[in-house]
């Protein structure tokens, strides 16, 4: 608060003061007063009063600095009315109180729908839940009556079984510490479970895969990785190449610190502009539009979300025509603190 916009502010009051003073001189002139005691009256009034304006100034600017200051230094600014004193003068008071009157009704309306979200959430699962019966069903139907038709219709069904998938970790991706178990897994087993459940499509697809060094241990939660890992797999499926021979390769490196595990495939590659946006929510890239693969750009967007929430670093690197590296790096000498 400058000074100047304080004395703005109190223009009004000065004009009063001052015709109020000039009035009182004229009025003593009147009369067969000393000019001294004159001189007094004015420069009493104009001065107690100029004090009083200063006292007040300060008072209220190392206030409002106090405030502005925790504000900038609060990640979470609505916590401000929690921190701030109450002020000596009314205006801050009355600040106060609105400000505490604000924090309630927004903590409500936040309660709200948090409630709703919670609600909707719960809504989400339970209707994961259901819709899973009929497509095992469906899937028990197929296997016993097998033929053209029924194969194409299981493999659209095995499409669903992963949107569905990706829906449910989606609606649990904001509270993953409340939906994990860490422990020592093995790579090898986890990637062979994400392997056997995309068979059908690598077949269908003639993408051979090569597994190697996998036999190493990290501390995770073995669900969740097998749900990135799947995302990884699916996405090398959608966008190889249409000739030549495609290949998924998966390995890891153990390190001092850290475990990682790659996961490379030799399809069209991402353009080098593009490779920092990848992890964007809704981003397709070229290759999503172009290649005409219906691409959302969601499986990306919530492998990173995930596994920042899980404390496993993710880091891509791609060519255009001759592939892309994925890596996973699980840390292992001290584990993060969930």
């Amino acid at each position: 608060m400058q000074l100047k916009e304080f004395l703005k502010d109190k223009l009004l009051s000065i004009s009063l003061l001052l015709f109020a003073t000039i009035t009182i001189e004229i009025l003593l002139a009147i009369y067969p007063i000393a000019n001294l005691i004159k001189i007094y009256i004015l420069v009493v009034i104009l001065g107690l009063y100029g004090i009083g304006i200063m006292i007040e100034y300060f008072t209220k600017k190392k206030f409002y600095e106090k405030i502005v200051n925790t504000l900038n230094e609060l990640d979470e600014k609505y916590l401000i009315t929690e921190l701030m004193k109450y002020p000596s003068f009314i205006e801050g008071k009355i600040l106060k109180e609105i400000l505490e009157q604000i924090d309630k009704s927004m903590l409500e309306n936040v309660n709200q729908y948090k409630y709703l979200m919670e609600d909707y959430k719960e809504y989400i699962e339970l209707w994961i839940h259901e819709i899973k019966l009929p497509i095992a069903a469906s899937k028990l139907i197929i296997e016993n009556n097998k033929n053209l038709a029924t194969k194409s219709i299981n493999e659209e069904l095995d499409k669903v079984e992963n949107y569905i998938e990706q829906a449910l970790f989606y609606a649990r991706s904001n509270t993953v510490e409340k939906d994990y178990y860490i422990k020592k897994s093995l790579l090898k087993d986890m990637v062979n479970e994400c392997i056997k459940k995309n068979k059908n499509i690598l077949i269908q697809e003639k993408i051979s895969i090569n597994l190697h060094d996998l036999e190493v241990t990290v501390n995770t939660d073995s669900k969740w990785i097998v749900f990135i890992l799947n995302q990884f797999i699916q996405n090398s499926v959608k966008y190889k190449k249409n000739k030549g021979n495609s290949e998924i390769e998966l390995y890891a490196k153990q390190g001092k610190e850290n475990v990682i595990l790659y996961v490379r495939d030799n399809g069209v590659g991402i353009k080098k502009g593009e490779i920092t946006r990848v992890f964007e929510k809704g981003f397709t890239g070229t290759n999503g539009r172009k290649l005409n693969k219906k691409s959302t750009g969601i499986g990306l967007y919530l492998c990173k979300k995930l596994c920042d929430k899980l404390g496993i670093s993710l880091e891509l690197n791609s060519i255009q025509e001759e592939g892309t590296e994925i890596r996973l790096v699980f840390p292992q000498s001290s584990y993060i603190n969930f």
